[in-house]
């Protein structure tokens, strides 16, 4: 069984296969088998994927490396290790010099990751810390600006400055642009007269540039990638996301690093290769899951790092107590706890609500070392907390543990044609009282090696084929949802500029968002649960069709989600017990040619359309080929 999990498959025949005319016949049982756990279908945040935090959902546009900023005019800028730098934590600083003959405006200038969107709606808040590192008689002022890549100005504010502050200033102006121009190939710029400042060297740190934020929030989210993902109502943040193990044990995400004010917060050289800031931190991930109406699921480091080492088990007691003290501040008592005190400074003394804590991630790569490494931490964590509920991150059963896991943190990155070839995977869990836990499941590798119908060019989204692939495996987790609790999609977020691979649930670039066929999948899922399962007439295993039908007791509704993997449209019949069943309900579709995916060129390439159906005690419906389809019939 777990072989097969990591095992390398071509597509599935069925996905590919034209399919005979005949009618396939549902029976649905009017009695419910169990109810929906309510965590089946979130999302969780992988903020540490290529500019997904920083240059993603965080709504900054500056960039800290200094390969993101410019000179202007003839202006000498360069990263120095400051002597009386702003903080211990941020030891370095840009230094400006203005040359001999300079003239006109001169300093620097900073693209953004990858352009700034300027809109005239919004009023941007800038900031930043100056200081001249030895006193002189200049007086004068600092130009922020937002221009274009040829220097029109479409915003401008200036501050009095003077040679005399030696001490690290804060300066902080908003800008309202007069114009919105179609291209995001701007600048935000920082420059000072050049005549009257020949000579002078200036040093800068700490910038910020702010658009408008979700929900208003200081320091928040990008408004339309945050909203993107609020409108797929899900269930659960998975936090702080992503294999953030660190490469190695001094470069490991901590969560008493990225508390505190932001000039304290070091960042780090994240897993996939950019800075992260740490400006979502620990405090800000959790606080946001209030703005999106979910709860956390927080992780644990446990002694491992991705270079492969795992310490022993005589070196665990620090990283147990940062454990304990990461969950105290999410949970703690302020009068007995000072991780939670430090929570209550920051305006939050009541706990914020968690039920499930993971003891480490993918630790199937260190399966020996986690033996001990479970147990440690686990007897550790459930002493203090005793409330809560822990989650192994190893294959089920393998290796053994002790204390036996009571939930397990399965990871499954494969093909469509692995998807649509095991949606009936957790019917064969023999063991019934474990409880699964998705964190993470990817359409990986649709290739052409893989089949002759796959795509030719790298995609940025996944086609119809993978996201049809994706709900039929979706439709298991639904059956065996007496089994499998939560589960969540990955990777999240990526910048269309930026990337390490395809495809990712939403793409972006600096103005517009780009939600993928996957996305789609995952909000017709999320949007239209049930709370109990109705069993059924079981789909065909290896078959191009699959369903799961749920009942949502509160509006007395039944939902029908149906996959077709196949290359032709299906004809279906159903059946119902119920009496009063009205005789017209919704079809909500998703459907595509097999290789059609959304991307900056067609951005709603593939959408879902809402349409009326007839419906009845019995009713036929014709399923399209690559398709997800999601009915709802009222039923008395």
């Amino acid at each position: 069984m777990l072989s097969s999990l990591l095992s390398r498959s071509v597509f599935a025949s069925a996905i590919f296969a034209s399919c005979a005319a005949a009618v396939t016949t549902v029976t649905i049982n009017g009695t419910a088998s169990h109810t929906i756990p309510p965590l089946l279908l979130p999302w969780k945040i992988t903020f540490t994927l290529p500019q997904s935090g920083d240059g993603g959902i965080y709504a900054e546009y500056t960039d800290a490396a200094l390969f993101a900023w410019a000179p202007i005019n003839g202006a000498n800028i360069k990263v120095i290790a400051d002597p009386t730098p702003l903080s211990d934590a941020l030891p370095n600083s840009l230094e400006l010099t203005i040359p001999t003959g300079a003239s006109g405006q001169v300093g620097f200038g900073n693209e953004g990751y990858w352009g700034i969107n300027v809109n005239s709606s919004w009023t941007y808040n800038s900031s930043f810390y100056y200081k001249f590192p030895s006193a002189s008689d200049f007086s004068g002022k600092l130009t922020v600006m937002l221009q274009s890549a040829t220097g029109a100005v479409y915003a401008s504010a200036s501050v009095p400055v003077s040679g005399s502050t030696t001490t690290w200033t804060q300066v902080m102006m908003s800008l309202t642009p007069a114009s919105s121009p179609a291209s995001t190939a701007n600048n935000f710029t920082v420059t000072v007269d050049g005549a009257s400042a020949i000579g002078e060297t200036i040093n800068f740190a700490m910038f910020s540039l702010f658009p408008p934020t979700f929900k208003g929030r200081a320091n928040g989210l990008r408004m339309d990638v945050a909203q993107t993902l609020y409108d797929m109502k899900s269930s659960f943040f998975r936090l702080p996301g992503g294999n953030n193990l660190g490469q190695s044990f001094s470069t490991r995400w901590q969560w008493n690093a990225t508390v505190g004010k932001l000039i304290d917060r070091p960042g780090r050289v994240g897993d996939w290769g950019y800075i992260n800031t740490d400006p979502l931190w620990l405090y800000g991930q959790v606080y946001n899951s209030r703005a999106f109406h979910i709860i956390c699921m927080l992780t644990s480091r446990t002694g491992y790092s991705l270079n492969g080492a795992s310490l022993p088990e005589n070196e665990l007691a620090p990283y147990i107590q940062q454990a304990i003290d990461q969950i105290n501040f999410v949970i703690g008592n302020p009068a007995t706890s000072e991780p939670a005190a430090l929570r209550a400074s920051l305006g939050h003394p009541e706990p914020f609500p968690l039920q499930y804590v993971e003891i480490g991630n993918e630790d199937f790569f260190a399966s020996e070392s986690y033996i001990y490494r479970w147990r440690d931490f686990a007897d550790n964590l459930t002493a203090t907390f005793p409330q809560l509920k822990f989650i192994a991150t190893s294959y089920p059963f393998d290796p053994i543990l002790d204390p036996i896991p009571k939930q397990y943190d399965n990871h499954v990155y494969q093909t469509p044609g692995w998807f649509a070839e095991n949606a009936f995977y957790y019917d064969s869990f023999e063991v019934r009282t474990l409880y699964i836990c998705i964190a993470s499941y990817w359409e990986a590798d649709c290739d052409t090696t893989e089949s002759a119908m796959a795509l030719t060019t790298l995609r940025v989204n996944m086609p119809s084929i993978g996201s049809s692939a994706e709900a039929a495996f979706m439709t298991g987790l639904e059956r065996n949802s007496d089994i499998v609790f939560a589960a969540s999609y990955a990777p999240l977020l990526m910048n269309v500029a930026n990337y390490q691979w395809t495809p990712n649930l939403v793409s972006f670039d600096a103005s517009q968002v780009y939600p993928s066929t996957s996305f789609y999948t995952q909000q017709l899922f999320s949007v239209n649960r049930g709370t109990e399962y109705l069993p059924s007439t079981l789909p065909t295993v290896n078959g191009a069709l699959h369903w799961s039908v749920t009942r949502d007791a509160p509006t007395n509704t039944v939902i029908i989600k149906i996959a077709n993997t196949g290359t032709t449209a299906e004809e279906m019949a159903f059946e119902l017990p119920f009496d009063g069943v009205h005789g017209t309900g919704t079809a909500t579709v998703l459907s595509g040619s097999g290789t059609a995916s959304n991307s900056p060129e067609a951005p709603n390439a593939v959408a879902p359309v809402i349409s009326q159906v007839k419906t009845g005690k019995s009713f036929s419906y014709t399923v399209p080929a690559y398709s997800v389809n999601v009915l709802r019939v009222e039923v008395q």
